[in-house]
């Protein structure tokens, strides 16, 4: 503790503020992907406001997110060509004519569809998770709501109980909260919640929302109807998916079941036609 006392007191300036070295020393440190990303951005871009909007949607909130996504992107591409050029020789003998322009072009591709595929499959999995999560959340926006809570400590509230079951939904709910706090109407905090979101179920309670404060109908009667429909919507949902479940199954079946049945009902046939015929 006293060494750090004594470092902290070197760094400072005779009238008590900190010195450049300090200030520096606080400064966030900037990784090379990102160094990266940034060189090879535009910072009033309309695309990089999209895939900031895109990380978002998948749980990447920071500033930084998307200069980290396109220097991973760069990265992607120009480290395994180096890789690529640095091994060839070790297997040069056993590829065929052009090898090295073949596999260089297919890395290429896969290492520039490979990052935007996973964030792909990361954002529909958050959908996935809110789809799951939304009919909880009106119920406990409901139940909320009848105990006598305002809409926006119904919110905080539901925020506080989705955190164990459903973190990310809590969190989007947090932010909202956060928006509601800092000025922004309530109509427009509900819509960028669904912008967020994903969902179309999401896009209907913020629209339901809005005409009902602009109706002045009851906020309480509006909820349990829309919290009503998505308990029928979940189970017309599961009930698809199970419907569904036959046609995913019949591929494994004819490529995997299928033959190893048939050889397991004609293998004794044919050793006993095996053993026929030697004896003849």
């Amino acid at each position: 503790v006293r060494d750090r006392r004594q470092v902290s007191d070197r760094l400072k300036t005779d009238d008590g503020r900190p010195s450049r070295a300090s200030a520096y020393s606080e400064r966030p440190k900037v990784s090379l992907v990102e160094k990266i990303g940034r060189r090879f951005t535009d910072p009033n871009s309309a695309d990089l406001t999209k895939l900031r909007f895109r990380l978002m949607k998948a749980g990447y909130y920071g500033k930084s997110a998307p200069h980290i996504y396109i220097g991973v992107r760069f990265v992607a591409l120009i480290l395994p060509q180096f890789i690529l050029l640095a091994c060839w020789p070790l297997v040069d003998q056993y590829m065929p004519q052009h090898g090295l322009l073949l596999s260089s072009v297919a890395l290429g591709i896969i290492a520039f569809i490979s990052p935007s595929f996973i964030l792909d499959k990361k954002v529909a999995s958050r959908e996935e998770q809110y789809r799951n999560g939304f009919p909880d959340m009106m119920d406990l926006l409901v139940a909320c709501v009848e105990a006598g809570l305002s809409l926006d400590g119904a919110v905080q509230r539901v925020s506080d109980e989705l955190v164990q079951r459903y973190p990310n939904l809590a969190d989007h709910l947090k932010i909202m909260n956060l928006e509601m706090r800092a000025g922004r109407a309530r109509t427009e905090a509900w819509k960028n919640f669904a912008d967020r979101l994903g969902l179309d179920e999401a896009r209907a309670l913020a629209t339901m929302l809005r005409q009902s404060e602009e109706l002045g109908t009851s906020v309480g009667e509006t909820l349990r109807v829309f919290a009503s429909d998505m308990r029928e919507k979940r189970m017309l949902y599961a009930e698809e998916k199970a419907l569904a479940l036959p046609a995913k199954l019949v591929v494994p079946l004819i490529l995997f079941v299928f033959p190893s049945l048939l050889v397991v009902l004609m293998l004794p046939a044919v050793v006993r036609m095996m053993y026929v015929f030697s004896q003849t």
